[in-house]
């Protein structure tokens, strides 16, 4: 997908977002929400980690308190990569689940009417309703891994929606995405100005072919 050509400010998307969370409310009353947080193999790491943590945005972060994984996976690869990062570092899973899911048709690029053509064209679509955005026990984790795919050079928007109403202060939060060609680019200094709070790293891209090893090298770089 190619690069996008601009933009939405944070204040821009939760006011399109508002106008999506009202009409969501006219059209259902049904508040199950599937996106519930799951522990994953729980971690307790009780850290051996008083090593001096640079507090600068470098690729080494050493933490002691929980970690999460926060991702939206259209076709599943994103959540493959999750769930091997949750399983490297013990930690909780939180997945990102549009009220109205992306059918194959919806995510078919090549064509200019799909759903996610229409949303790339008109950033007004982009505030993108979701299941849930409430994570349990959200201030108990200062470590965050944030994962998307990578659509049209950017971070899928339904992470957007999830990052704008989150606050990540006093949180490291830690990028990765899954794509076929595209880097990371700026998607995760993008979702940075969104969110206004946290302490964001550089982040990683992984591929379809990616294997588990690959992901678990790059995790325990981290030195989490």
């Amino acid at each position: 997908m190619n690069k996008l050509k601009n933009k939405i400010s944070r204040r821009q998307f939760l006011q399109a977002a508002g106008a999506s969370a009202a009409a969501l409310l006219l059209a259902s009353c049904s508040g199950n929400s599937a996106s519930s947080v799951s522990s994953s193999s729980v971690a307790s790491s009780e850290a051996a980690s008083s090593a001096a943590a640079s507090s600068e945005a470098t690729s080494t972060v050493t933490t002691t308190g929980k970690t999460l994984v926060v991702y939206f996976s259209a076709t599943g690869t994103t959540q493959g990569v999750a769930q091997t990062i949750a399983d490297t570092v013990g930690a909780d899973l939180f997945e990102v689940v549009p009220s109205d899911p992306y059918t194959s048709d919806d995510l078919n690029w090549t064509n200019n009417d799909s759903r996610v053509s229409r949303e790339h064209n008109d950033e007004g679509l982009r505030a993108v309703a979701l299941e849930s955005t409430d994570v349990d026990g959200w201030d108990d984790y200062d470590t965050v891994f944030i994962g998307y795919p990578i659509w049209w050079g950017i971070a899928a928007w339904p992470m957007s929606s999830f990052v704008a109403v989150n606050d990540f202060t006093g949180k490291t939060v830690i990028p990765f995405c899954t794509s076929t060609s595209s880097g990371i680019g700026q998607s995760g200094e993008l979702l940075a100005e969104l969110a206004g709070t946290g302490s964001w790293l550089d982040g990683q891209r992984f591929s379809r072919s990616s294997s588990e090893a690959d992901i678990a090298s790059w995790v325990n770089g981290l030195n989490l």
